[in-house]
């Protein structure tokens, strides 16, 4: 972030304390989505180092946060004026910075050997299985009984329920996997732990993507006529 007059250090930092937890947001004029104001979550507003009127500083936020906007928020409050002079991304969900990482040119050279060669190493190292994306999300256990149905799009029912992440909350999204640690869909759950598992009927995750594809596990369920 870019200061455009010289601020003293105490007040920066108490405006940026102010800037963490829910804030409201407007997108820029040049946004991809629709200028309305929104909540988003600053979690985490830390200054690394600054130099001038440069500040570094590292945001952990929620998704949709628009960064730019959020400098120059700061620098409204400060009464100055801010504006991001450079922004990097360093993490997105579980993914980081680190041995995880690969460039297009590895992917298109892992392809070449798998082709060529049939060495399938390189592509098992720069495509990761589709589990580790929800790496971060609470996960429902279902039974294998349960599994094609939701593959179909079904809702999850609480027979078929075997176990589940005690931090599971009302509204939030959850993983269903299968016992083998596979995964089968992303839902929204219809409450929070405690009531998902004294739950004897009823629905308790309602599913919004299916990935695994139908047919995987045998189909247990009835069909209408």
């Amino acid at each position: 972030m870019e200061l455009h007059r010289h601020v003293e250090d105490e007040p920066l930092m108490n405006v940026c304390k102010s800037f963490t937890g829910p804030i409201y947001q407007k997108p820029p004029l040049k946004a991809s989505v629709k200028r309305r104001l929104r909540v988003r979550n600053i979690y985490e507003l830390e200054i690394l180092e600054r130099e001038g009127k440069l500040v570094l500083m590292r945001v952990k936020c929620e998704a949709g946060t628009y960064v730019r906007k959020l400098c120059h928020d700061i620098g409204e409050a400060l009464g100055v004026g801010a504006h991001m002079k450079e922004l990097r991304r360093v993490r997105s969900g579980p993914f980081k910075e680190d041995e995880t990482l690969v460039t297009l040119h590895d992917i298109q050279d892992a392809y070449t050997f798998w082709r060529e060669e049939g060495n399938e190493s390189w592509l098992r190292r720069v495509i990761l299985p589709m589990e580790y994306a929800v790496t971060d999300l609470p996960k429902i256990v279902i039974r294998d009984s349960a599994v094609d149905a939701i593959c179909h799009g079904a809702y999850l029912a609480a027979p078929g329920v075997l176990r589940l992440d005690a931090n599971i909350k009302r509204g939030a999204l959850v993983a269903l996997m299968t016992q083998k640690g596979e995964l089968v869909a992303l839902a929204t759950a219809m409450g929070d732990a405690n009531e998902i598992l004294n739950q004897d009927r009823g629905i308790v995750a309602k599913t919004v993507r299916v990935v695994m594809e139908t047919g995987v596990y045998p189909s247990l369920w009835r069909r209408r006529p």
